[in-house]
């Protein structure tokens, strides 16, 4: 059976990654491709838990170090129990984030530096990439607004919202550490803008995914 295919999606807060991917998703479903949707931290019972302890709580309550540590902890759980049996049965997998995020969060944005992750990448991972990353780009600014109207429609102990508390310095670092890793990664990424309705951005994704795996641009 063939190897599915992997792809993640990548961006600041508020970029629409959540509504886009699952769009995406149904989009292949239409398809008649076997598609397996999931999310980092998270994806898997353990990862989930670990997903609690880092998106929830005061913005300082861990060292960048920490942070990453667990994030990898998720992440190792996520591949080995959701994504990489997926793929091996030959299901596509979309998840909304992967490691691309712990580069430019933790190091960019808190300045772990980039050669620390990538190090933990290898160790941790067999140095395992997606076979497509969609970058959502928008002002951080924007995007900001975005969160934090999603935020406030939920009940204090749902909120996800530790990253977006941080200064809005930080979120300028993290877009451009997005798009720094983009331009490292042509092959692999695809930037798309966040701005415009959501259609507008579906039909942006659809256009990269359909030319990059050779399926068929109609909707």
């Amino acid at each position: 059976m063939n190897k599915g295919k992997f792809i993640s999606f990548e961006g600041g807060e508020g970029t629409g990654k959540s509504t886009q991917v699952k769009i995406l998703y149904n989009h292949l479903i239409t398809k008649g491709i076997d598609v397996v949707l999931t999310r980092e931290p998270g994806g898997a019972p353990g990862a989930e838990e670990i997903r609690q302890l880092l998106l929830t709580g005061n913005p300082d309550k861990w060292v960048p170090m920490t942070e990453v540590l667990l994030f990898y902890a998720a992440r190792v759980d996520h591949l080995n129990n959701t994504v990489l049996p997926a793929l091996k049965a030959g299901k596509w997998v979309i998840t909304d984030r992967y490691a691309d995020s712990t580069f430019a969060y933790q190091g960019a944005g808190h300045g772990l530096g980039a050669s620390v992750v990538q190090e933990i990448h290898r160790i941790a991972t067999n140095n395992f990439w997606p076979d497509m990353t969609v970058l959502l780009d928008i002002e951080p600014e924007a995007g900001l607004g975005r969160a934090n109207i999603r935020e406030a429609a939920l009940s204090e102990d749902k909120r996800e919202d530790r990253f977006e508390k941080m200064e809005g310095s930080y979120h300028h670092r993290l877009r451009q550490a997005f798009l720094d890793i983009a331009g490292h990664n042509l092959d692999r990424f695809r930037v798309i803008s966040a701005e415009g309705s959501i259609d507008q951005v579906a039909d942006r994704i659809w256009q990269q995914v359909a030319t990059t795996f050779g399926l068929a641009h109609g909707k």
